[in-house]
């Protein structure tokens, strides 16, 4: 993926939907990702990245619909590496708005003015998008720490605290001190976390990830797949989530 996707991304800001909302996987699809990577049932995987505002959305929307959905603390979650753009050098110096004015000639108000929908859809699932704040950074380093979390069950905490440092706090998730920041406050071994991004360990599950996206034709995120049969793409409404809910887990 190039920077023309990740200001592809920031530019889709202004729509707010996406016009594929729930699909059903071929079953090209579905084999392929069995054959790659078997989970249990009652799975949903979901492709997306940290510097992306659309998966917050998304991740919380989705929480929304599982916190009413009578198997919803039976779901297991399971979240897949993808970046917009992997090949963006890290400048603590540019905010979303200084990028898109200096590398995108889009003006800083005009910026304003696209992700100012997101920041209102946000408020009302109770996140705060700060993107005056938020630093332009490299993501694949915040892959590999949420992947370290899964090896300890705290997979969907990580995610999260690394969406909120990265659009709420305006830190630099391609920080290791950020990092290692993040995985204290969720009581992971510092030591063995440290080491585990310096020898990139999992480097090859972030990878892994984003070759199963690539397989199954995945273009953009987030992109949710429940039970390696249907799909929803994008932040959706909470009623599109409902209902992949319960078709998805009453067959």
């Amino acid at each position: 993926m190039t920077l023309h996707r990740f200001s592809v991304a920031l530019l889709y800001m202004i729509i707010l939907k996406v016009t594929i909302a729930q699909t059903t996987l071929s079953k090209k699809q579905q084999t392929l990702l069995n054959d790659m990577n078997p989970t249990p049932e009652l799975t949903i995987e979901i492709w997306s990245d940290i510097a992306c505002p659309f998966c917050y959305l998304g991740k919380r929307t989705l929480e929304h619909a599982l916190s009413n959905f009578p198997k919803g603390k039976e779901v297991n979650i399971i979240w897949r590496s993808f970046q917009l753009n992997p090949d963006l050098v890290t400048d603590t110096n540019l905010s979303t708005y200084d990028y898109l004015h200096d590398h995108k000639g889009i003006a800083i108000e005009q910026s304003k003015q696209m992700t100012a929908g997101i920041s209102e859809r946000g408020r009302e699932l109770g996140i705060t998008y700060e993107f005056e704040k938020s630093i332009v950074s490299n993501t694949r380093k915040a892959h590999e720490a949420i992947h370290f979390a899964a090896a300890y069950g705290k997979q969907s905490e990580m995610k999260e605290a690394l969406l909120h440092a990265h659009f709420t706090a305006g830190k630099n998730v391609d920080d290791f001190s950020v990092l290692v920041e993040i995985a204290s406050g969720l009581n992971l071994n510092t030591e063995t976390f440290l080491e585990a991004l310096t020898s990139n360990k999992y480097a090859p599950e972030v990878e892994k990830d984003q070759q199963m996206a690539q397989q199954i034709g995945v273009r953009g995120v987030p992109f949710f797949v429940f039970n390696r049969k249907y799909a929803v793409s994008g932040a959706q409404p909470i009623e599109v989530f409902q209902e992949t809910l319960e078709k998805a887990f009453s067959e």
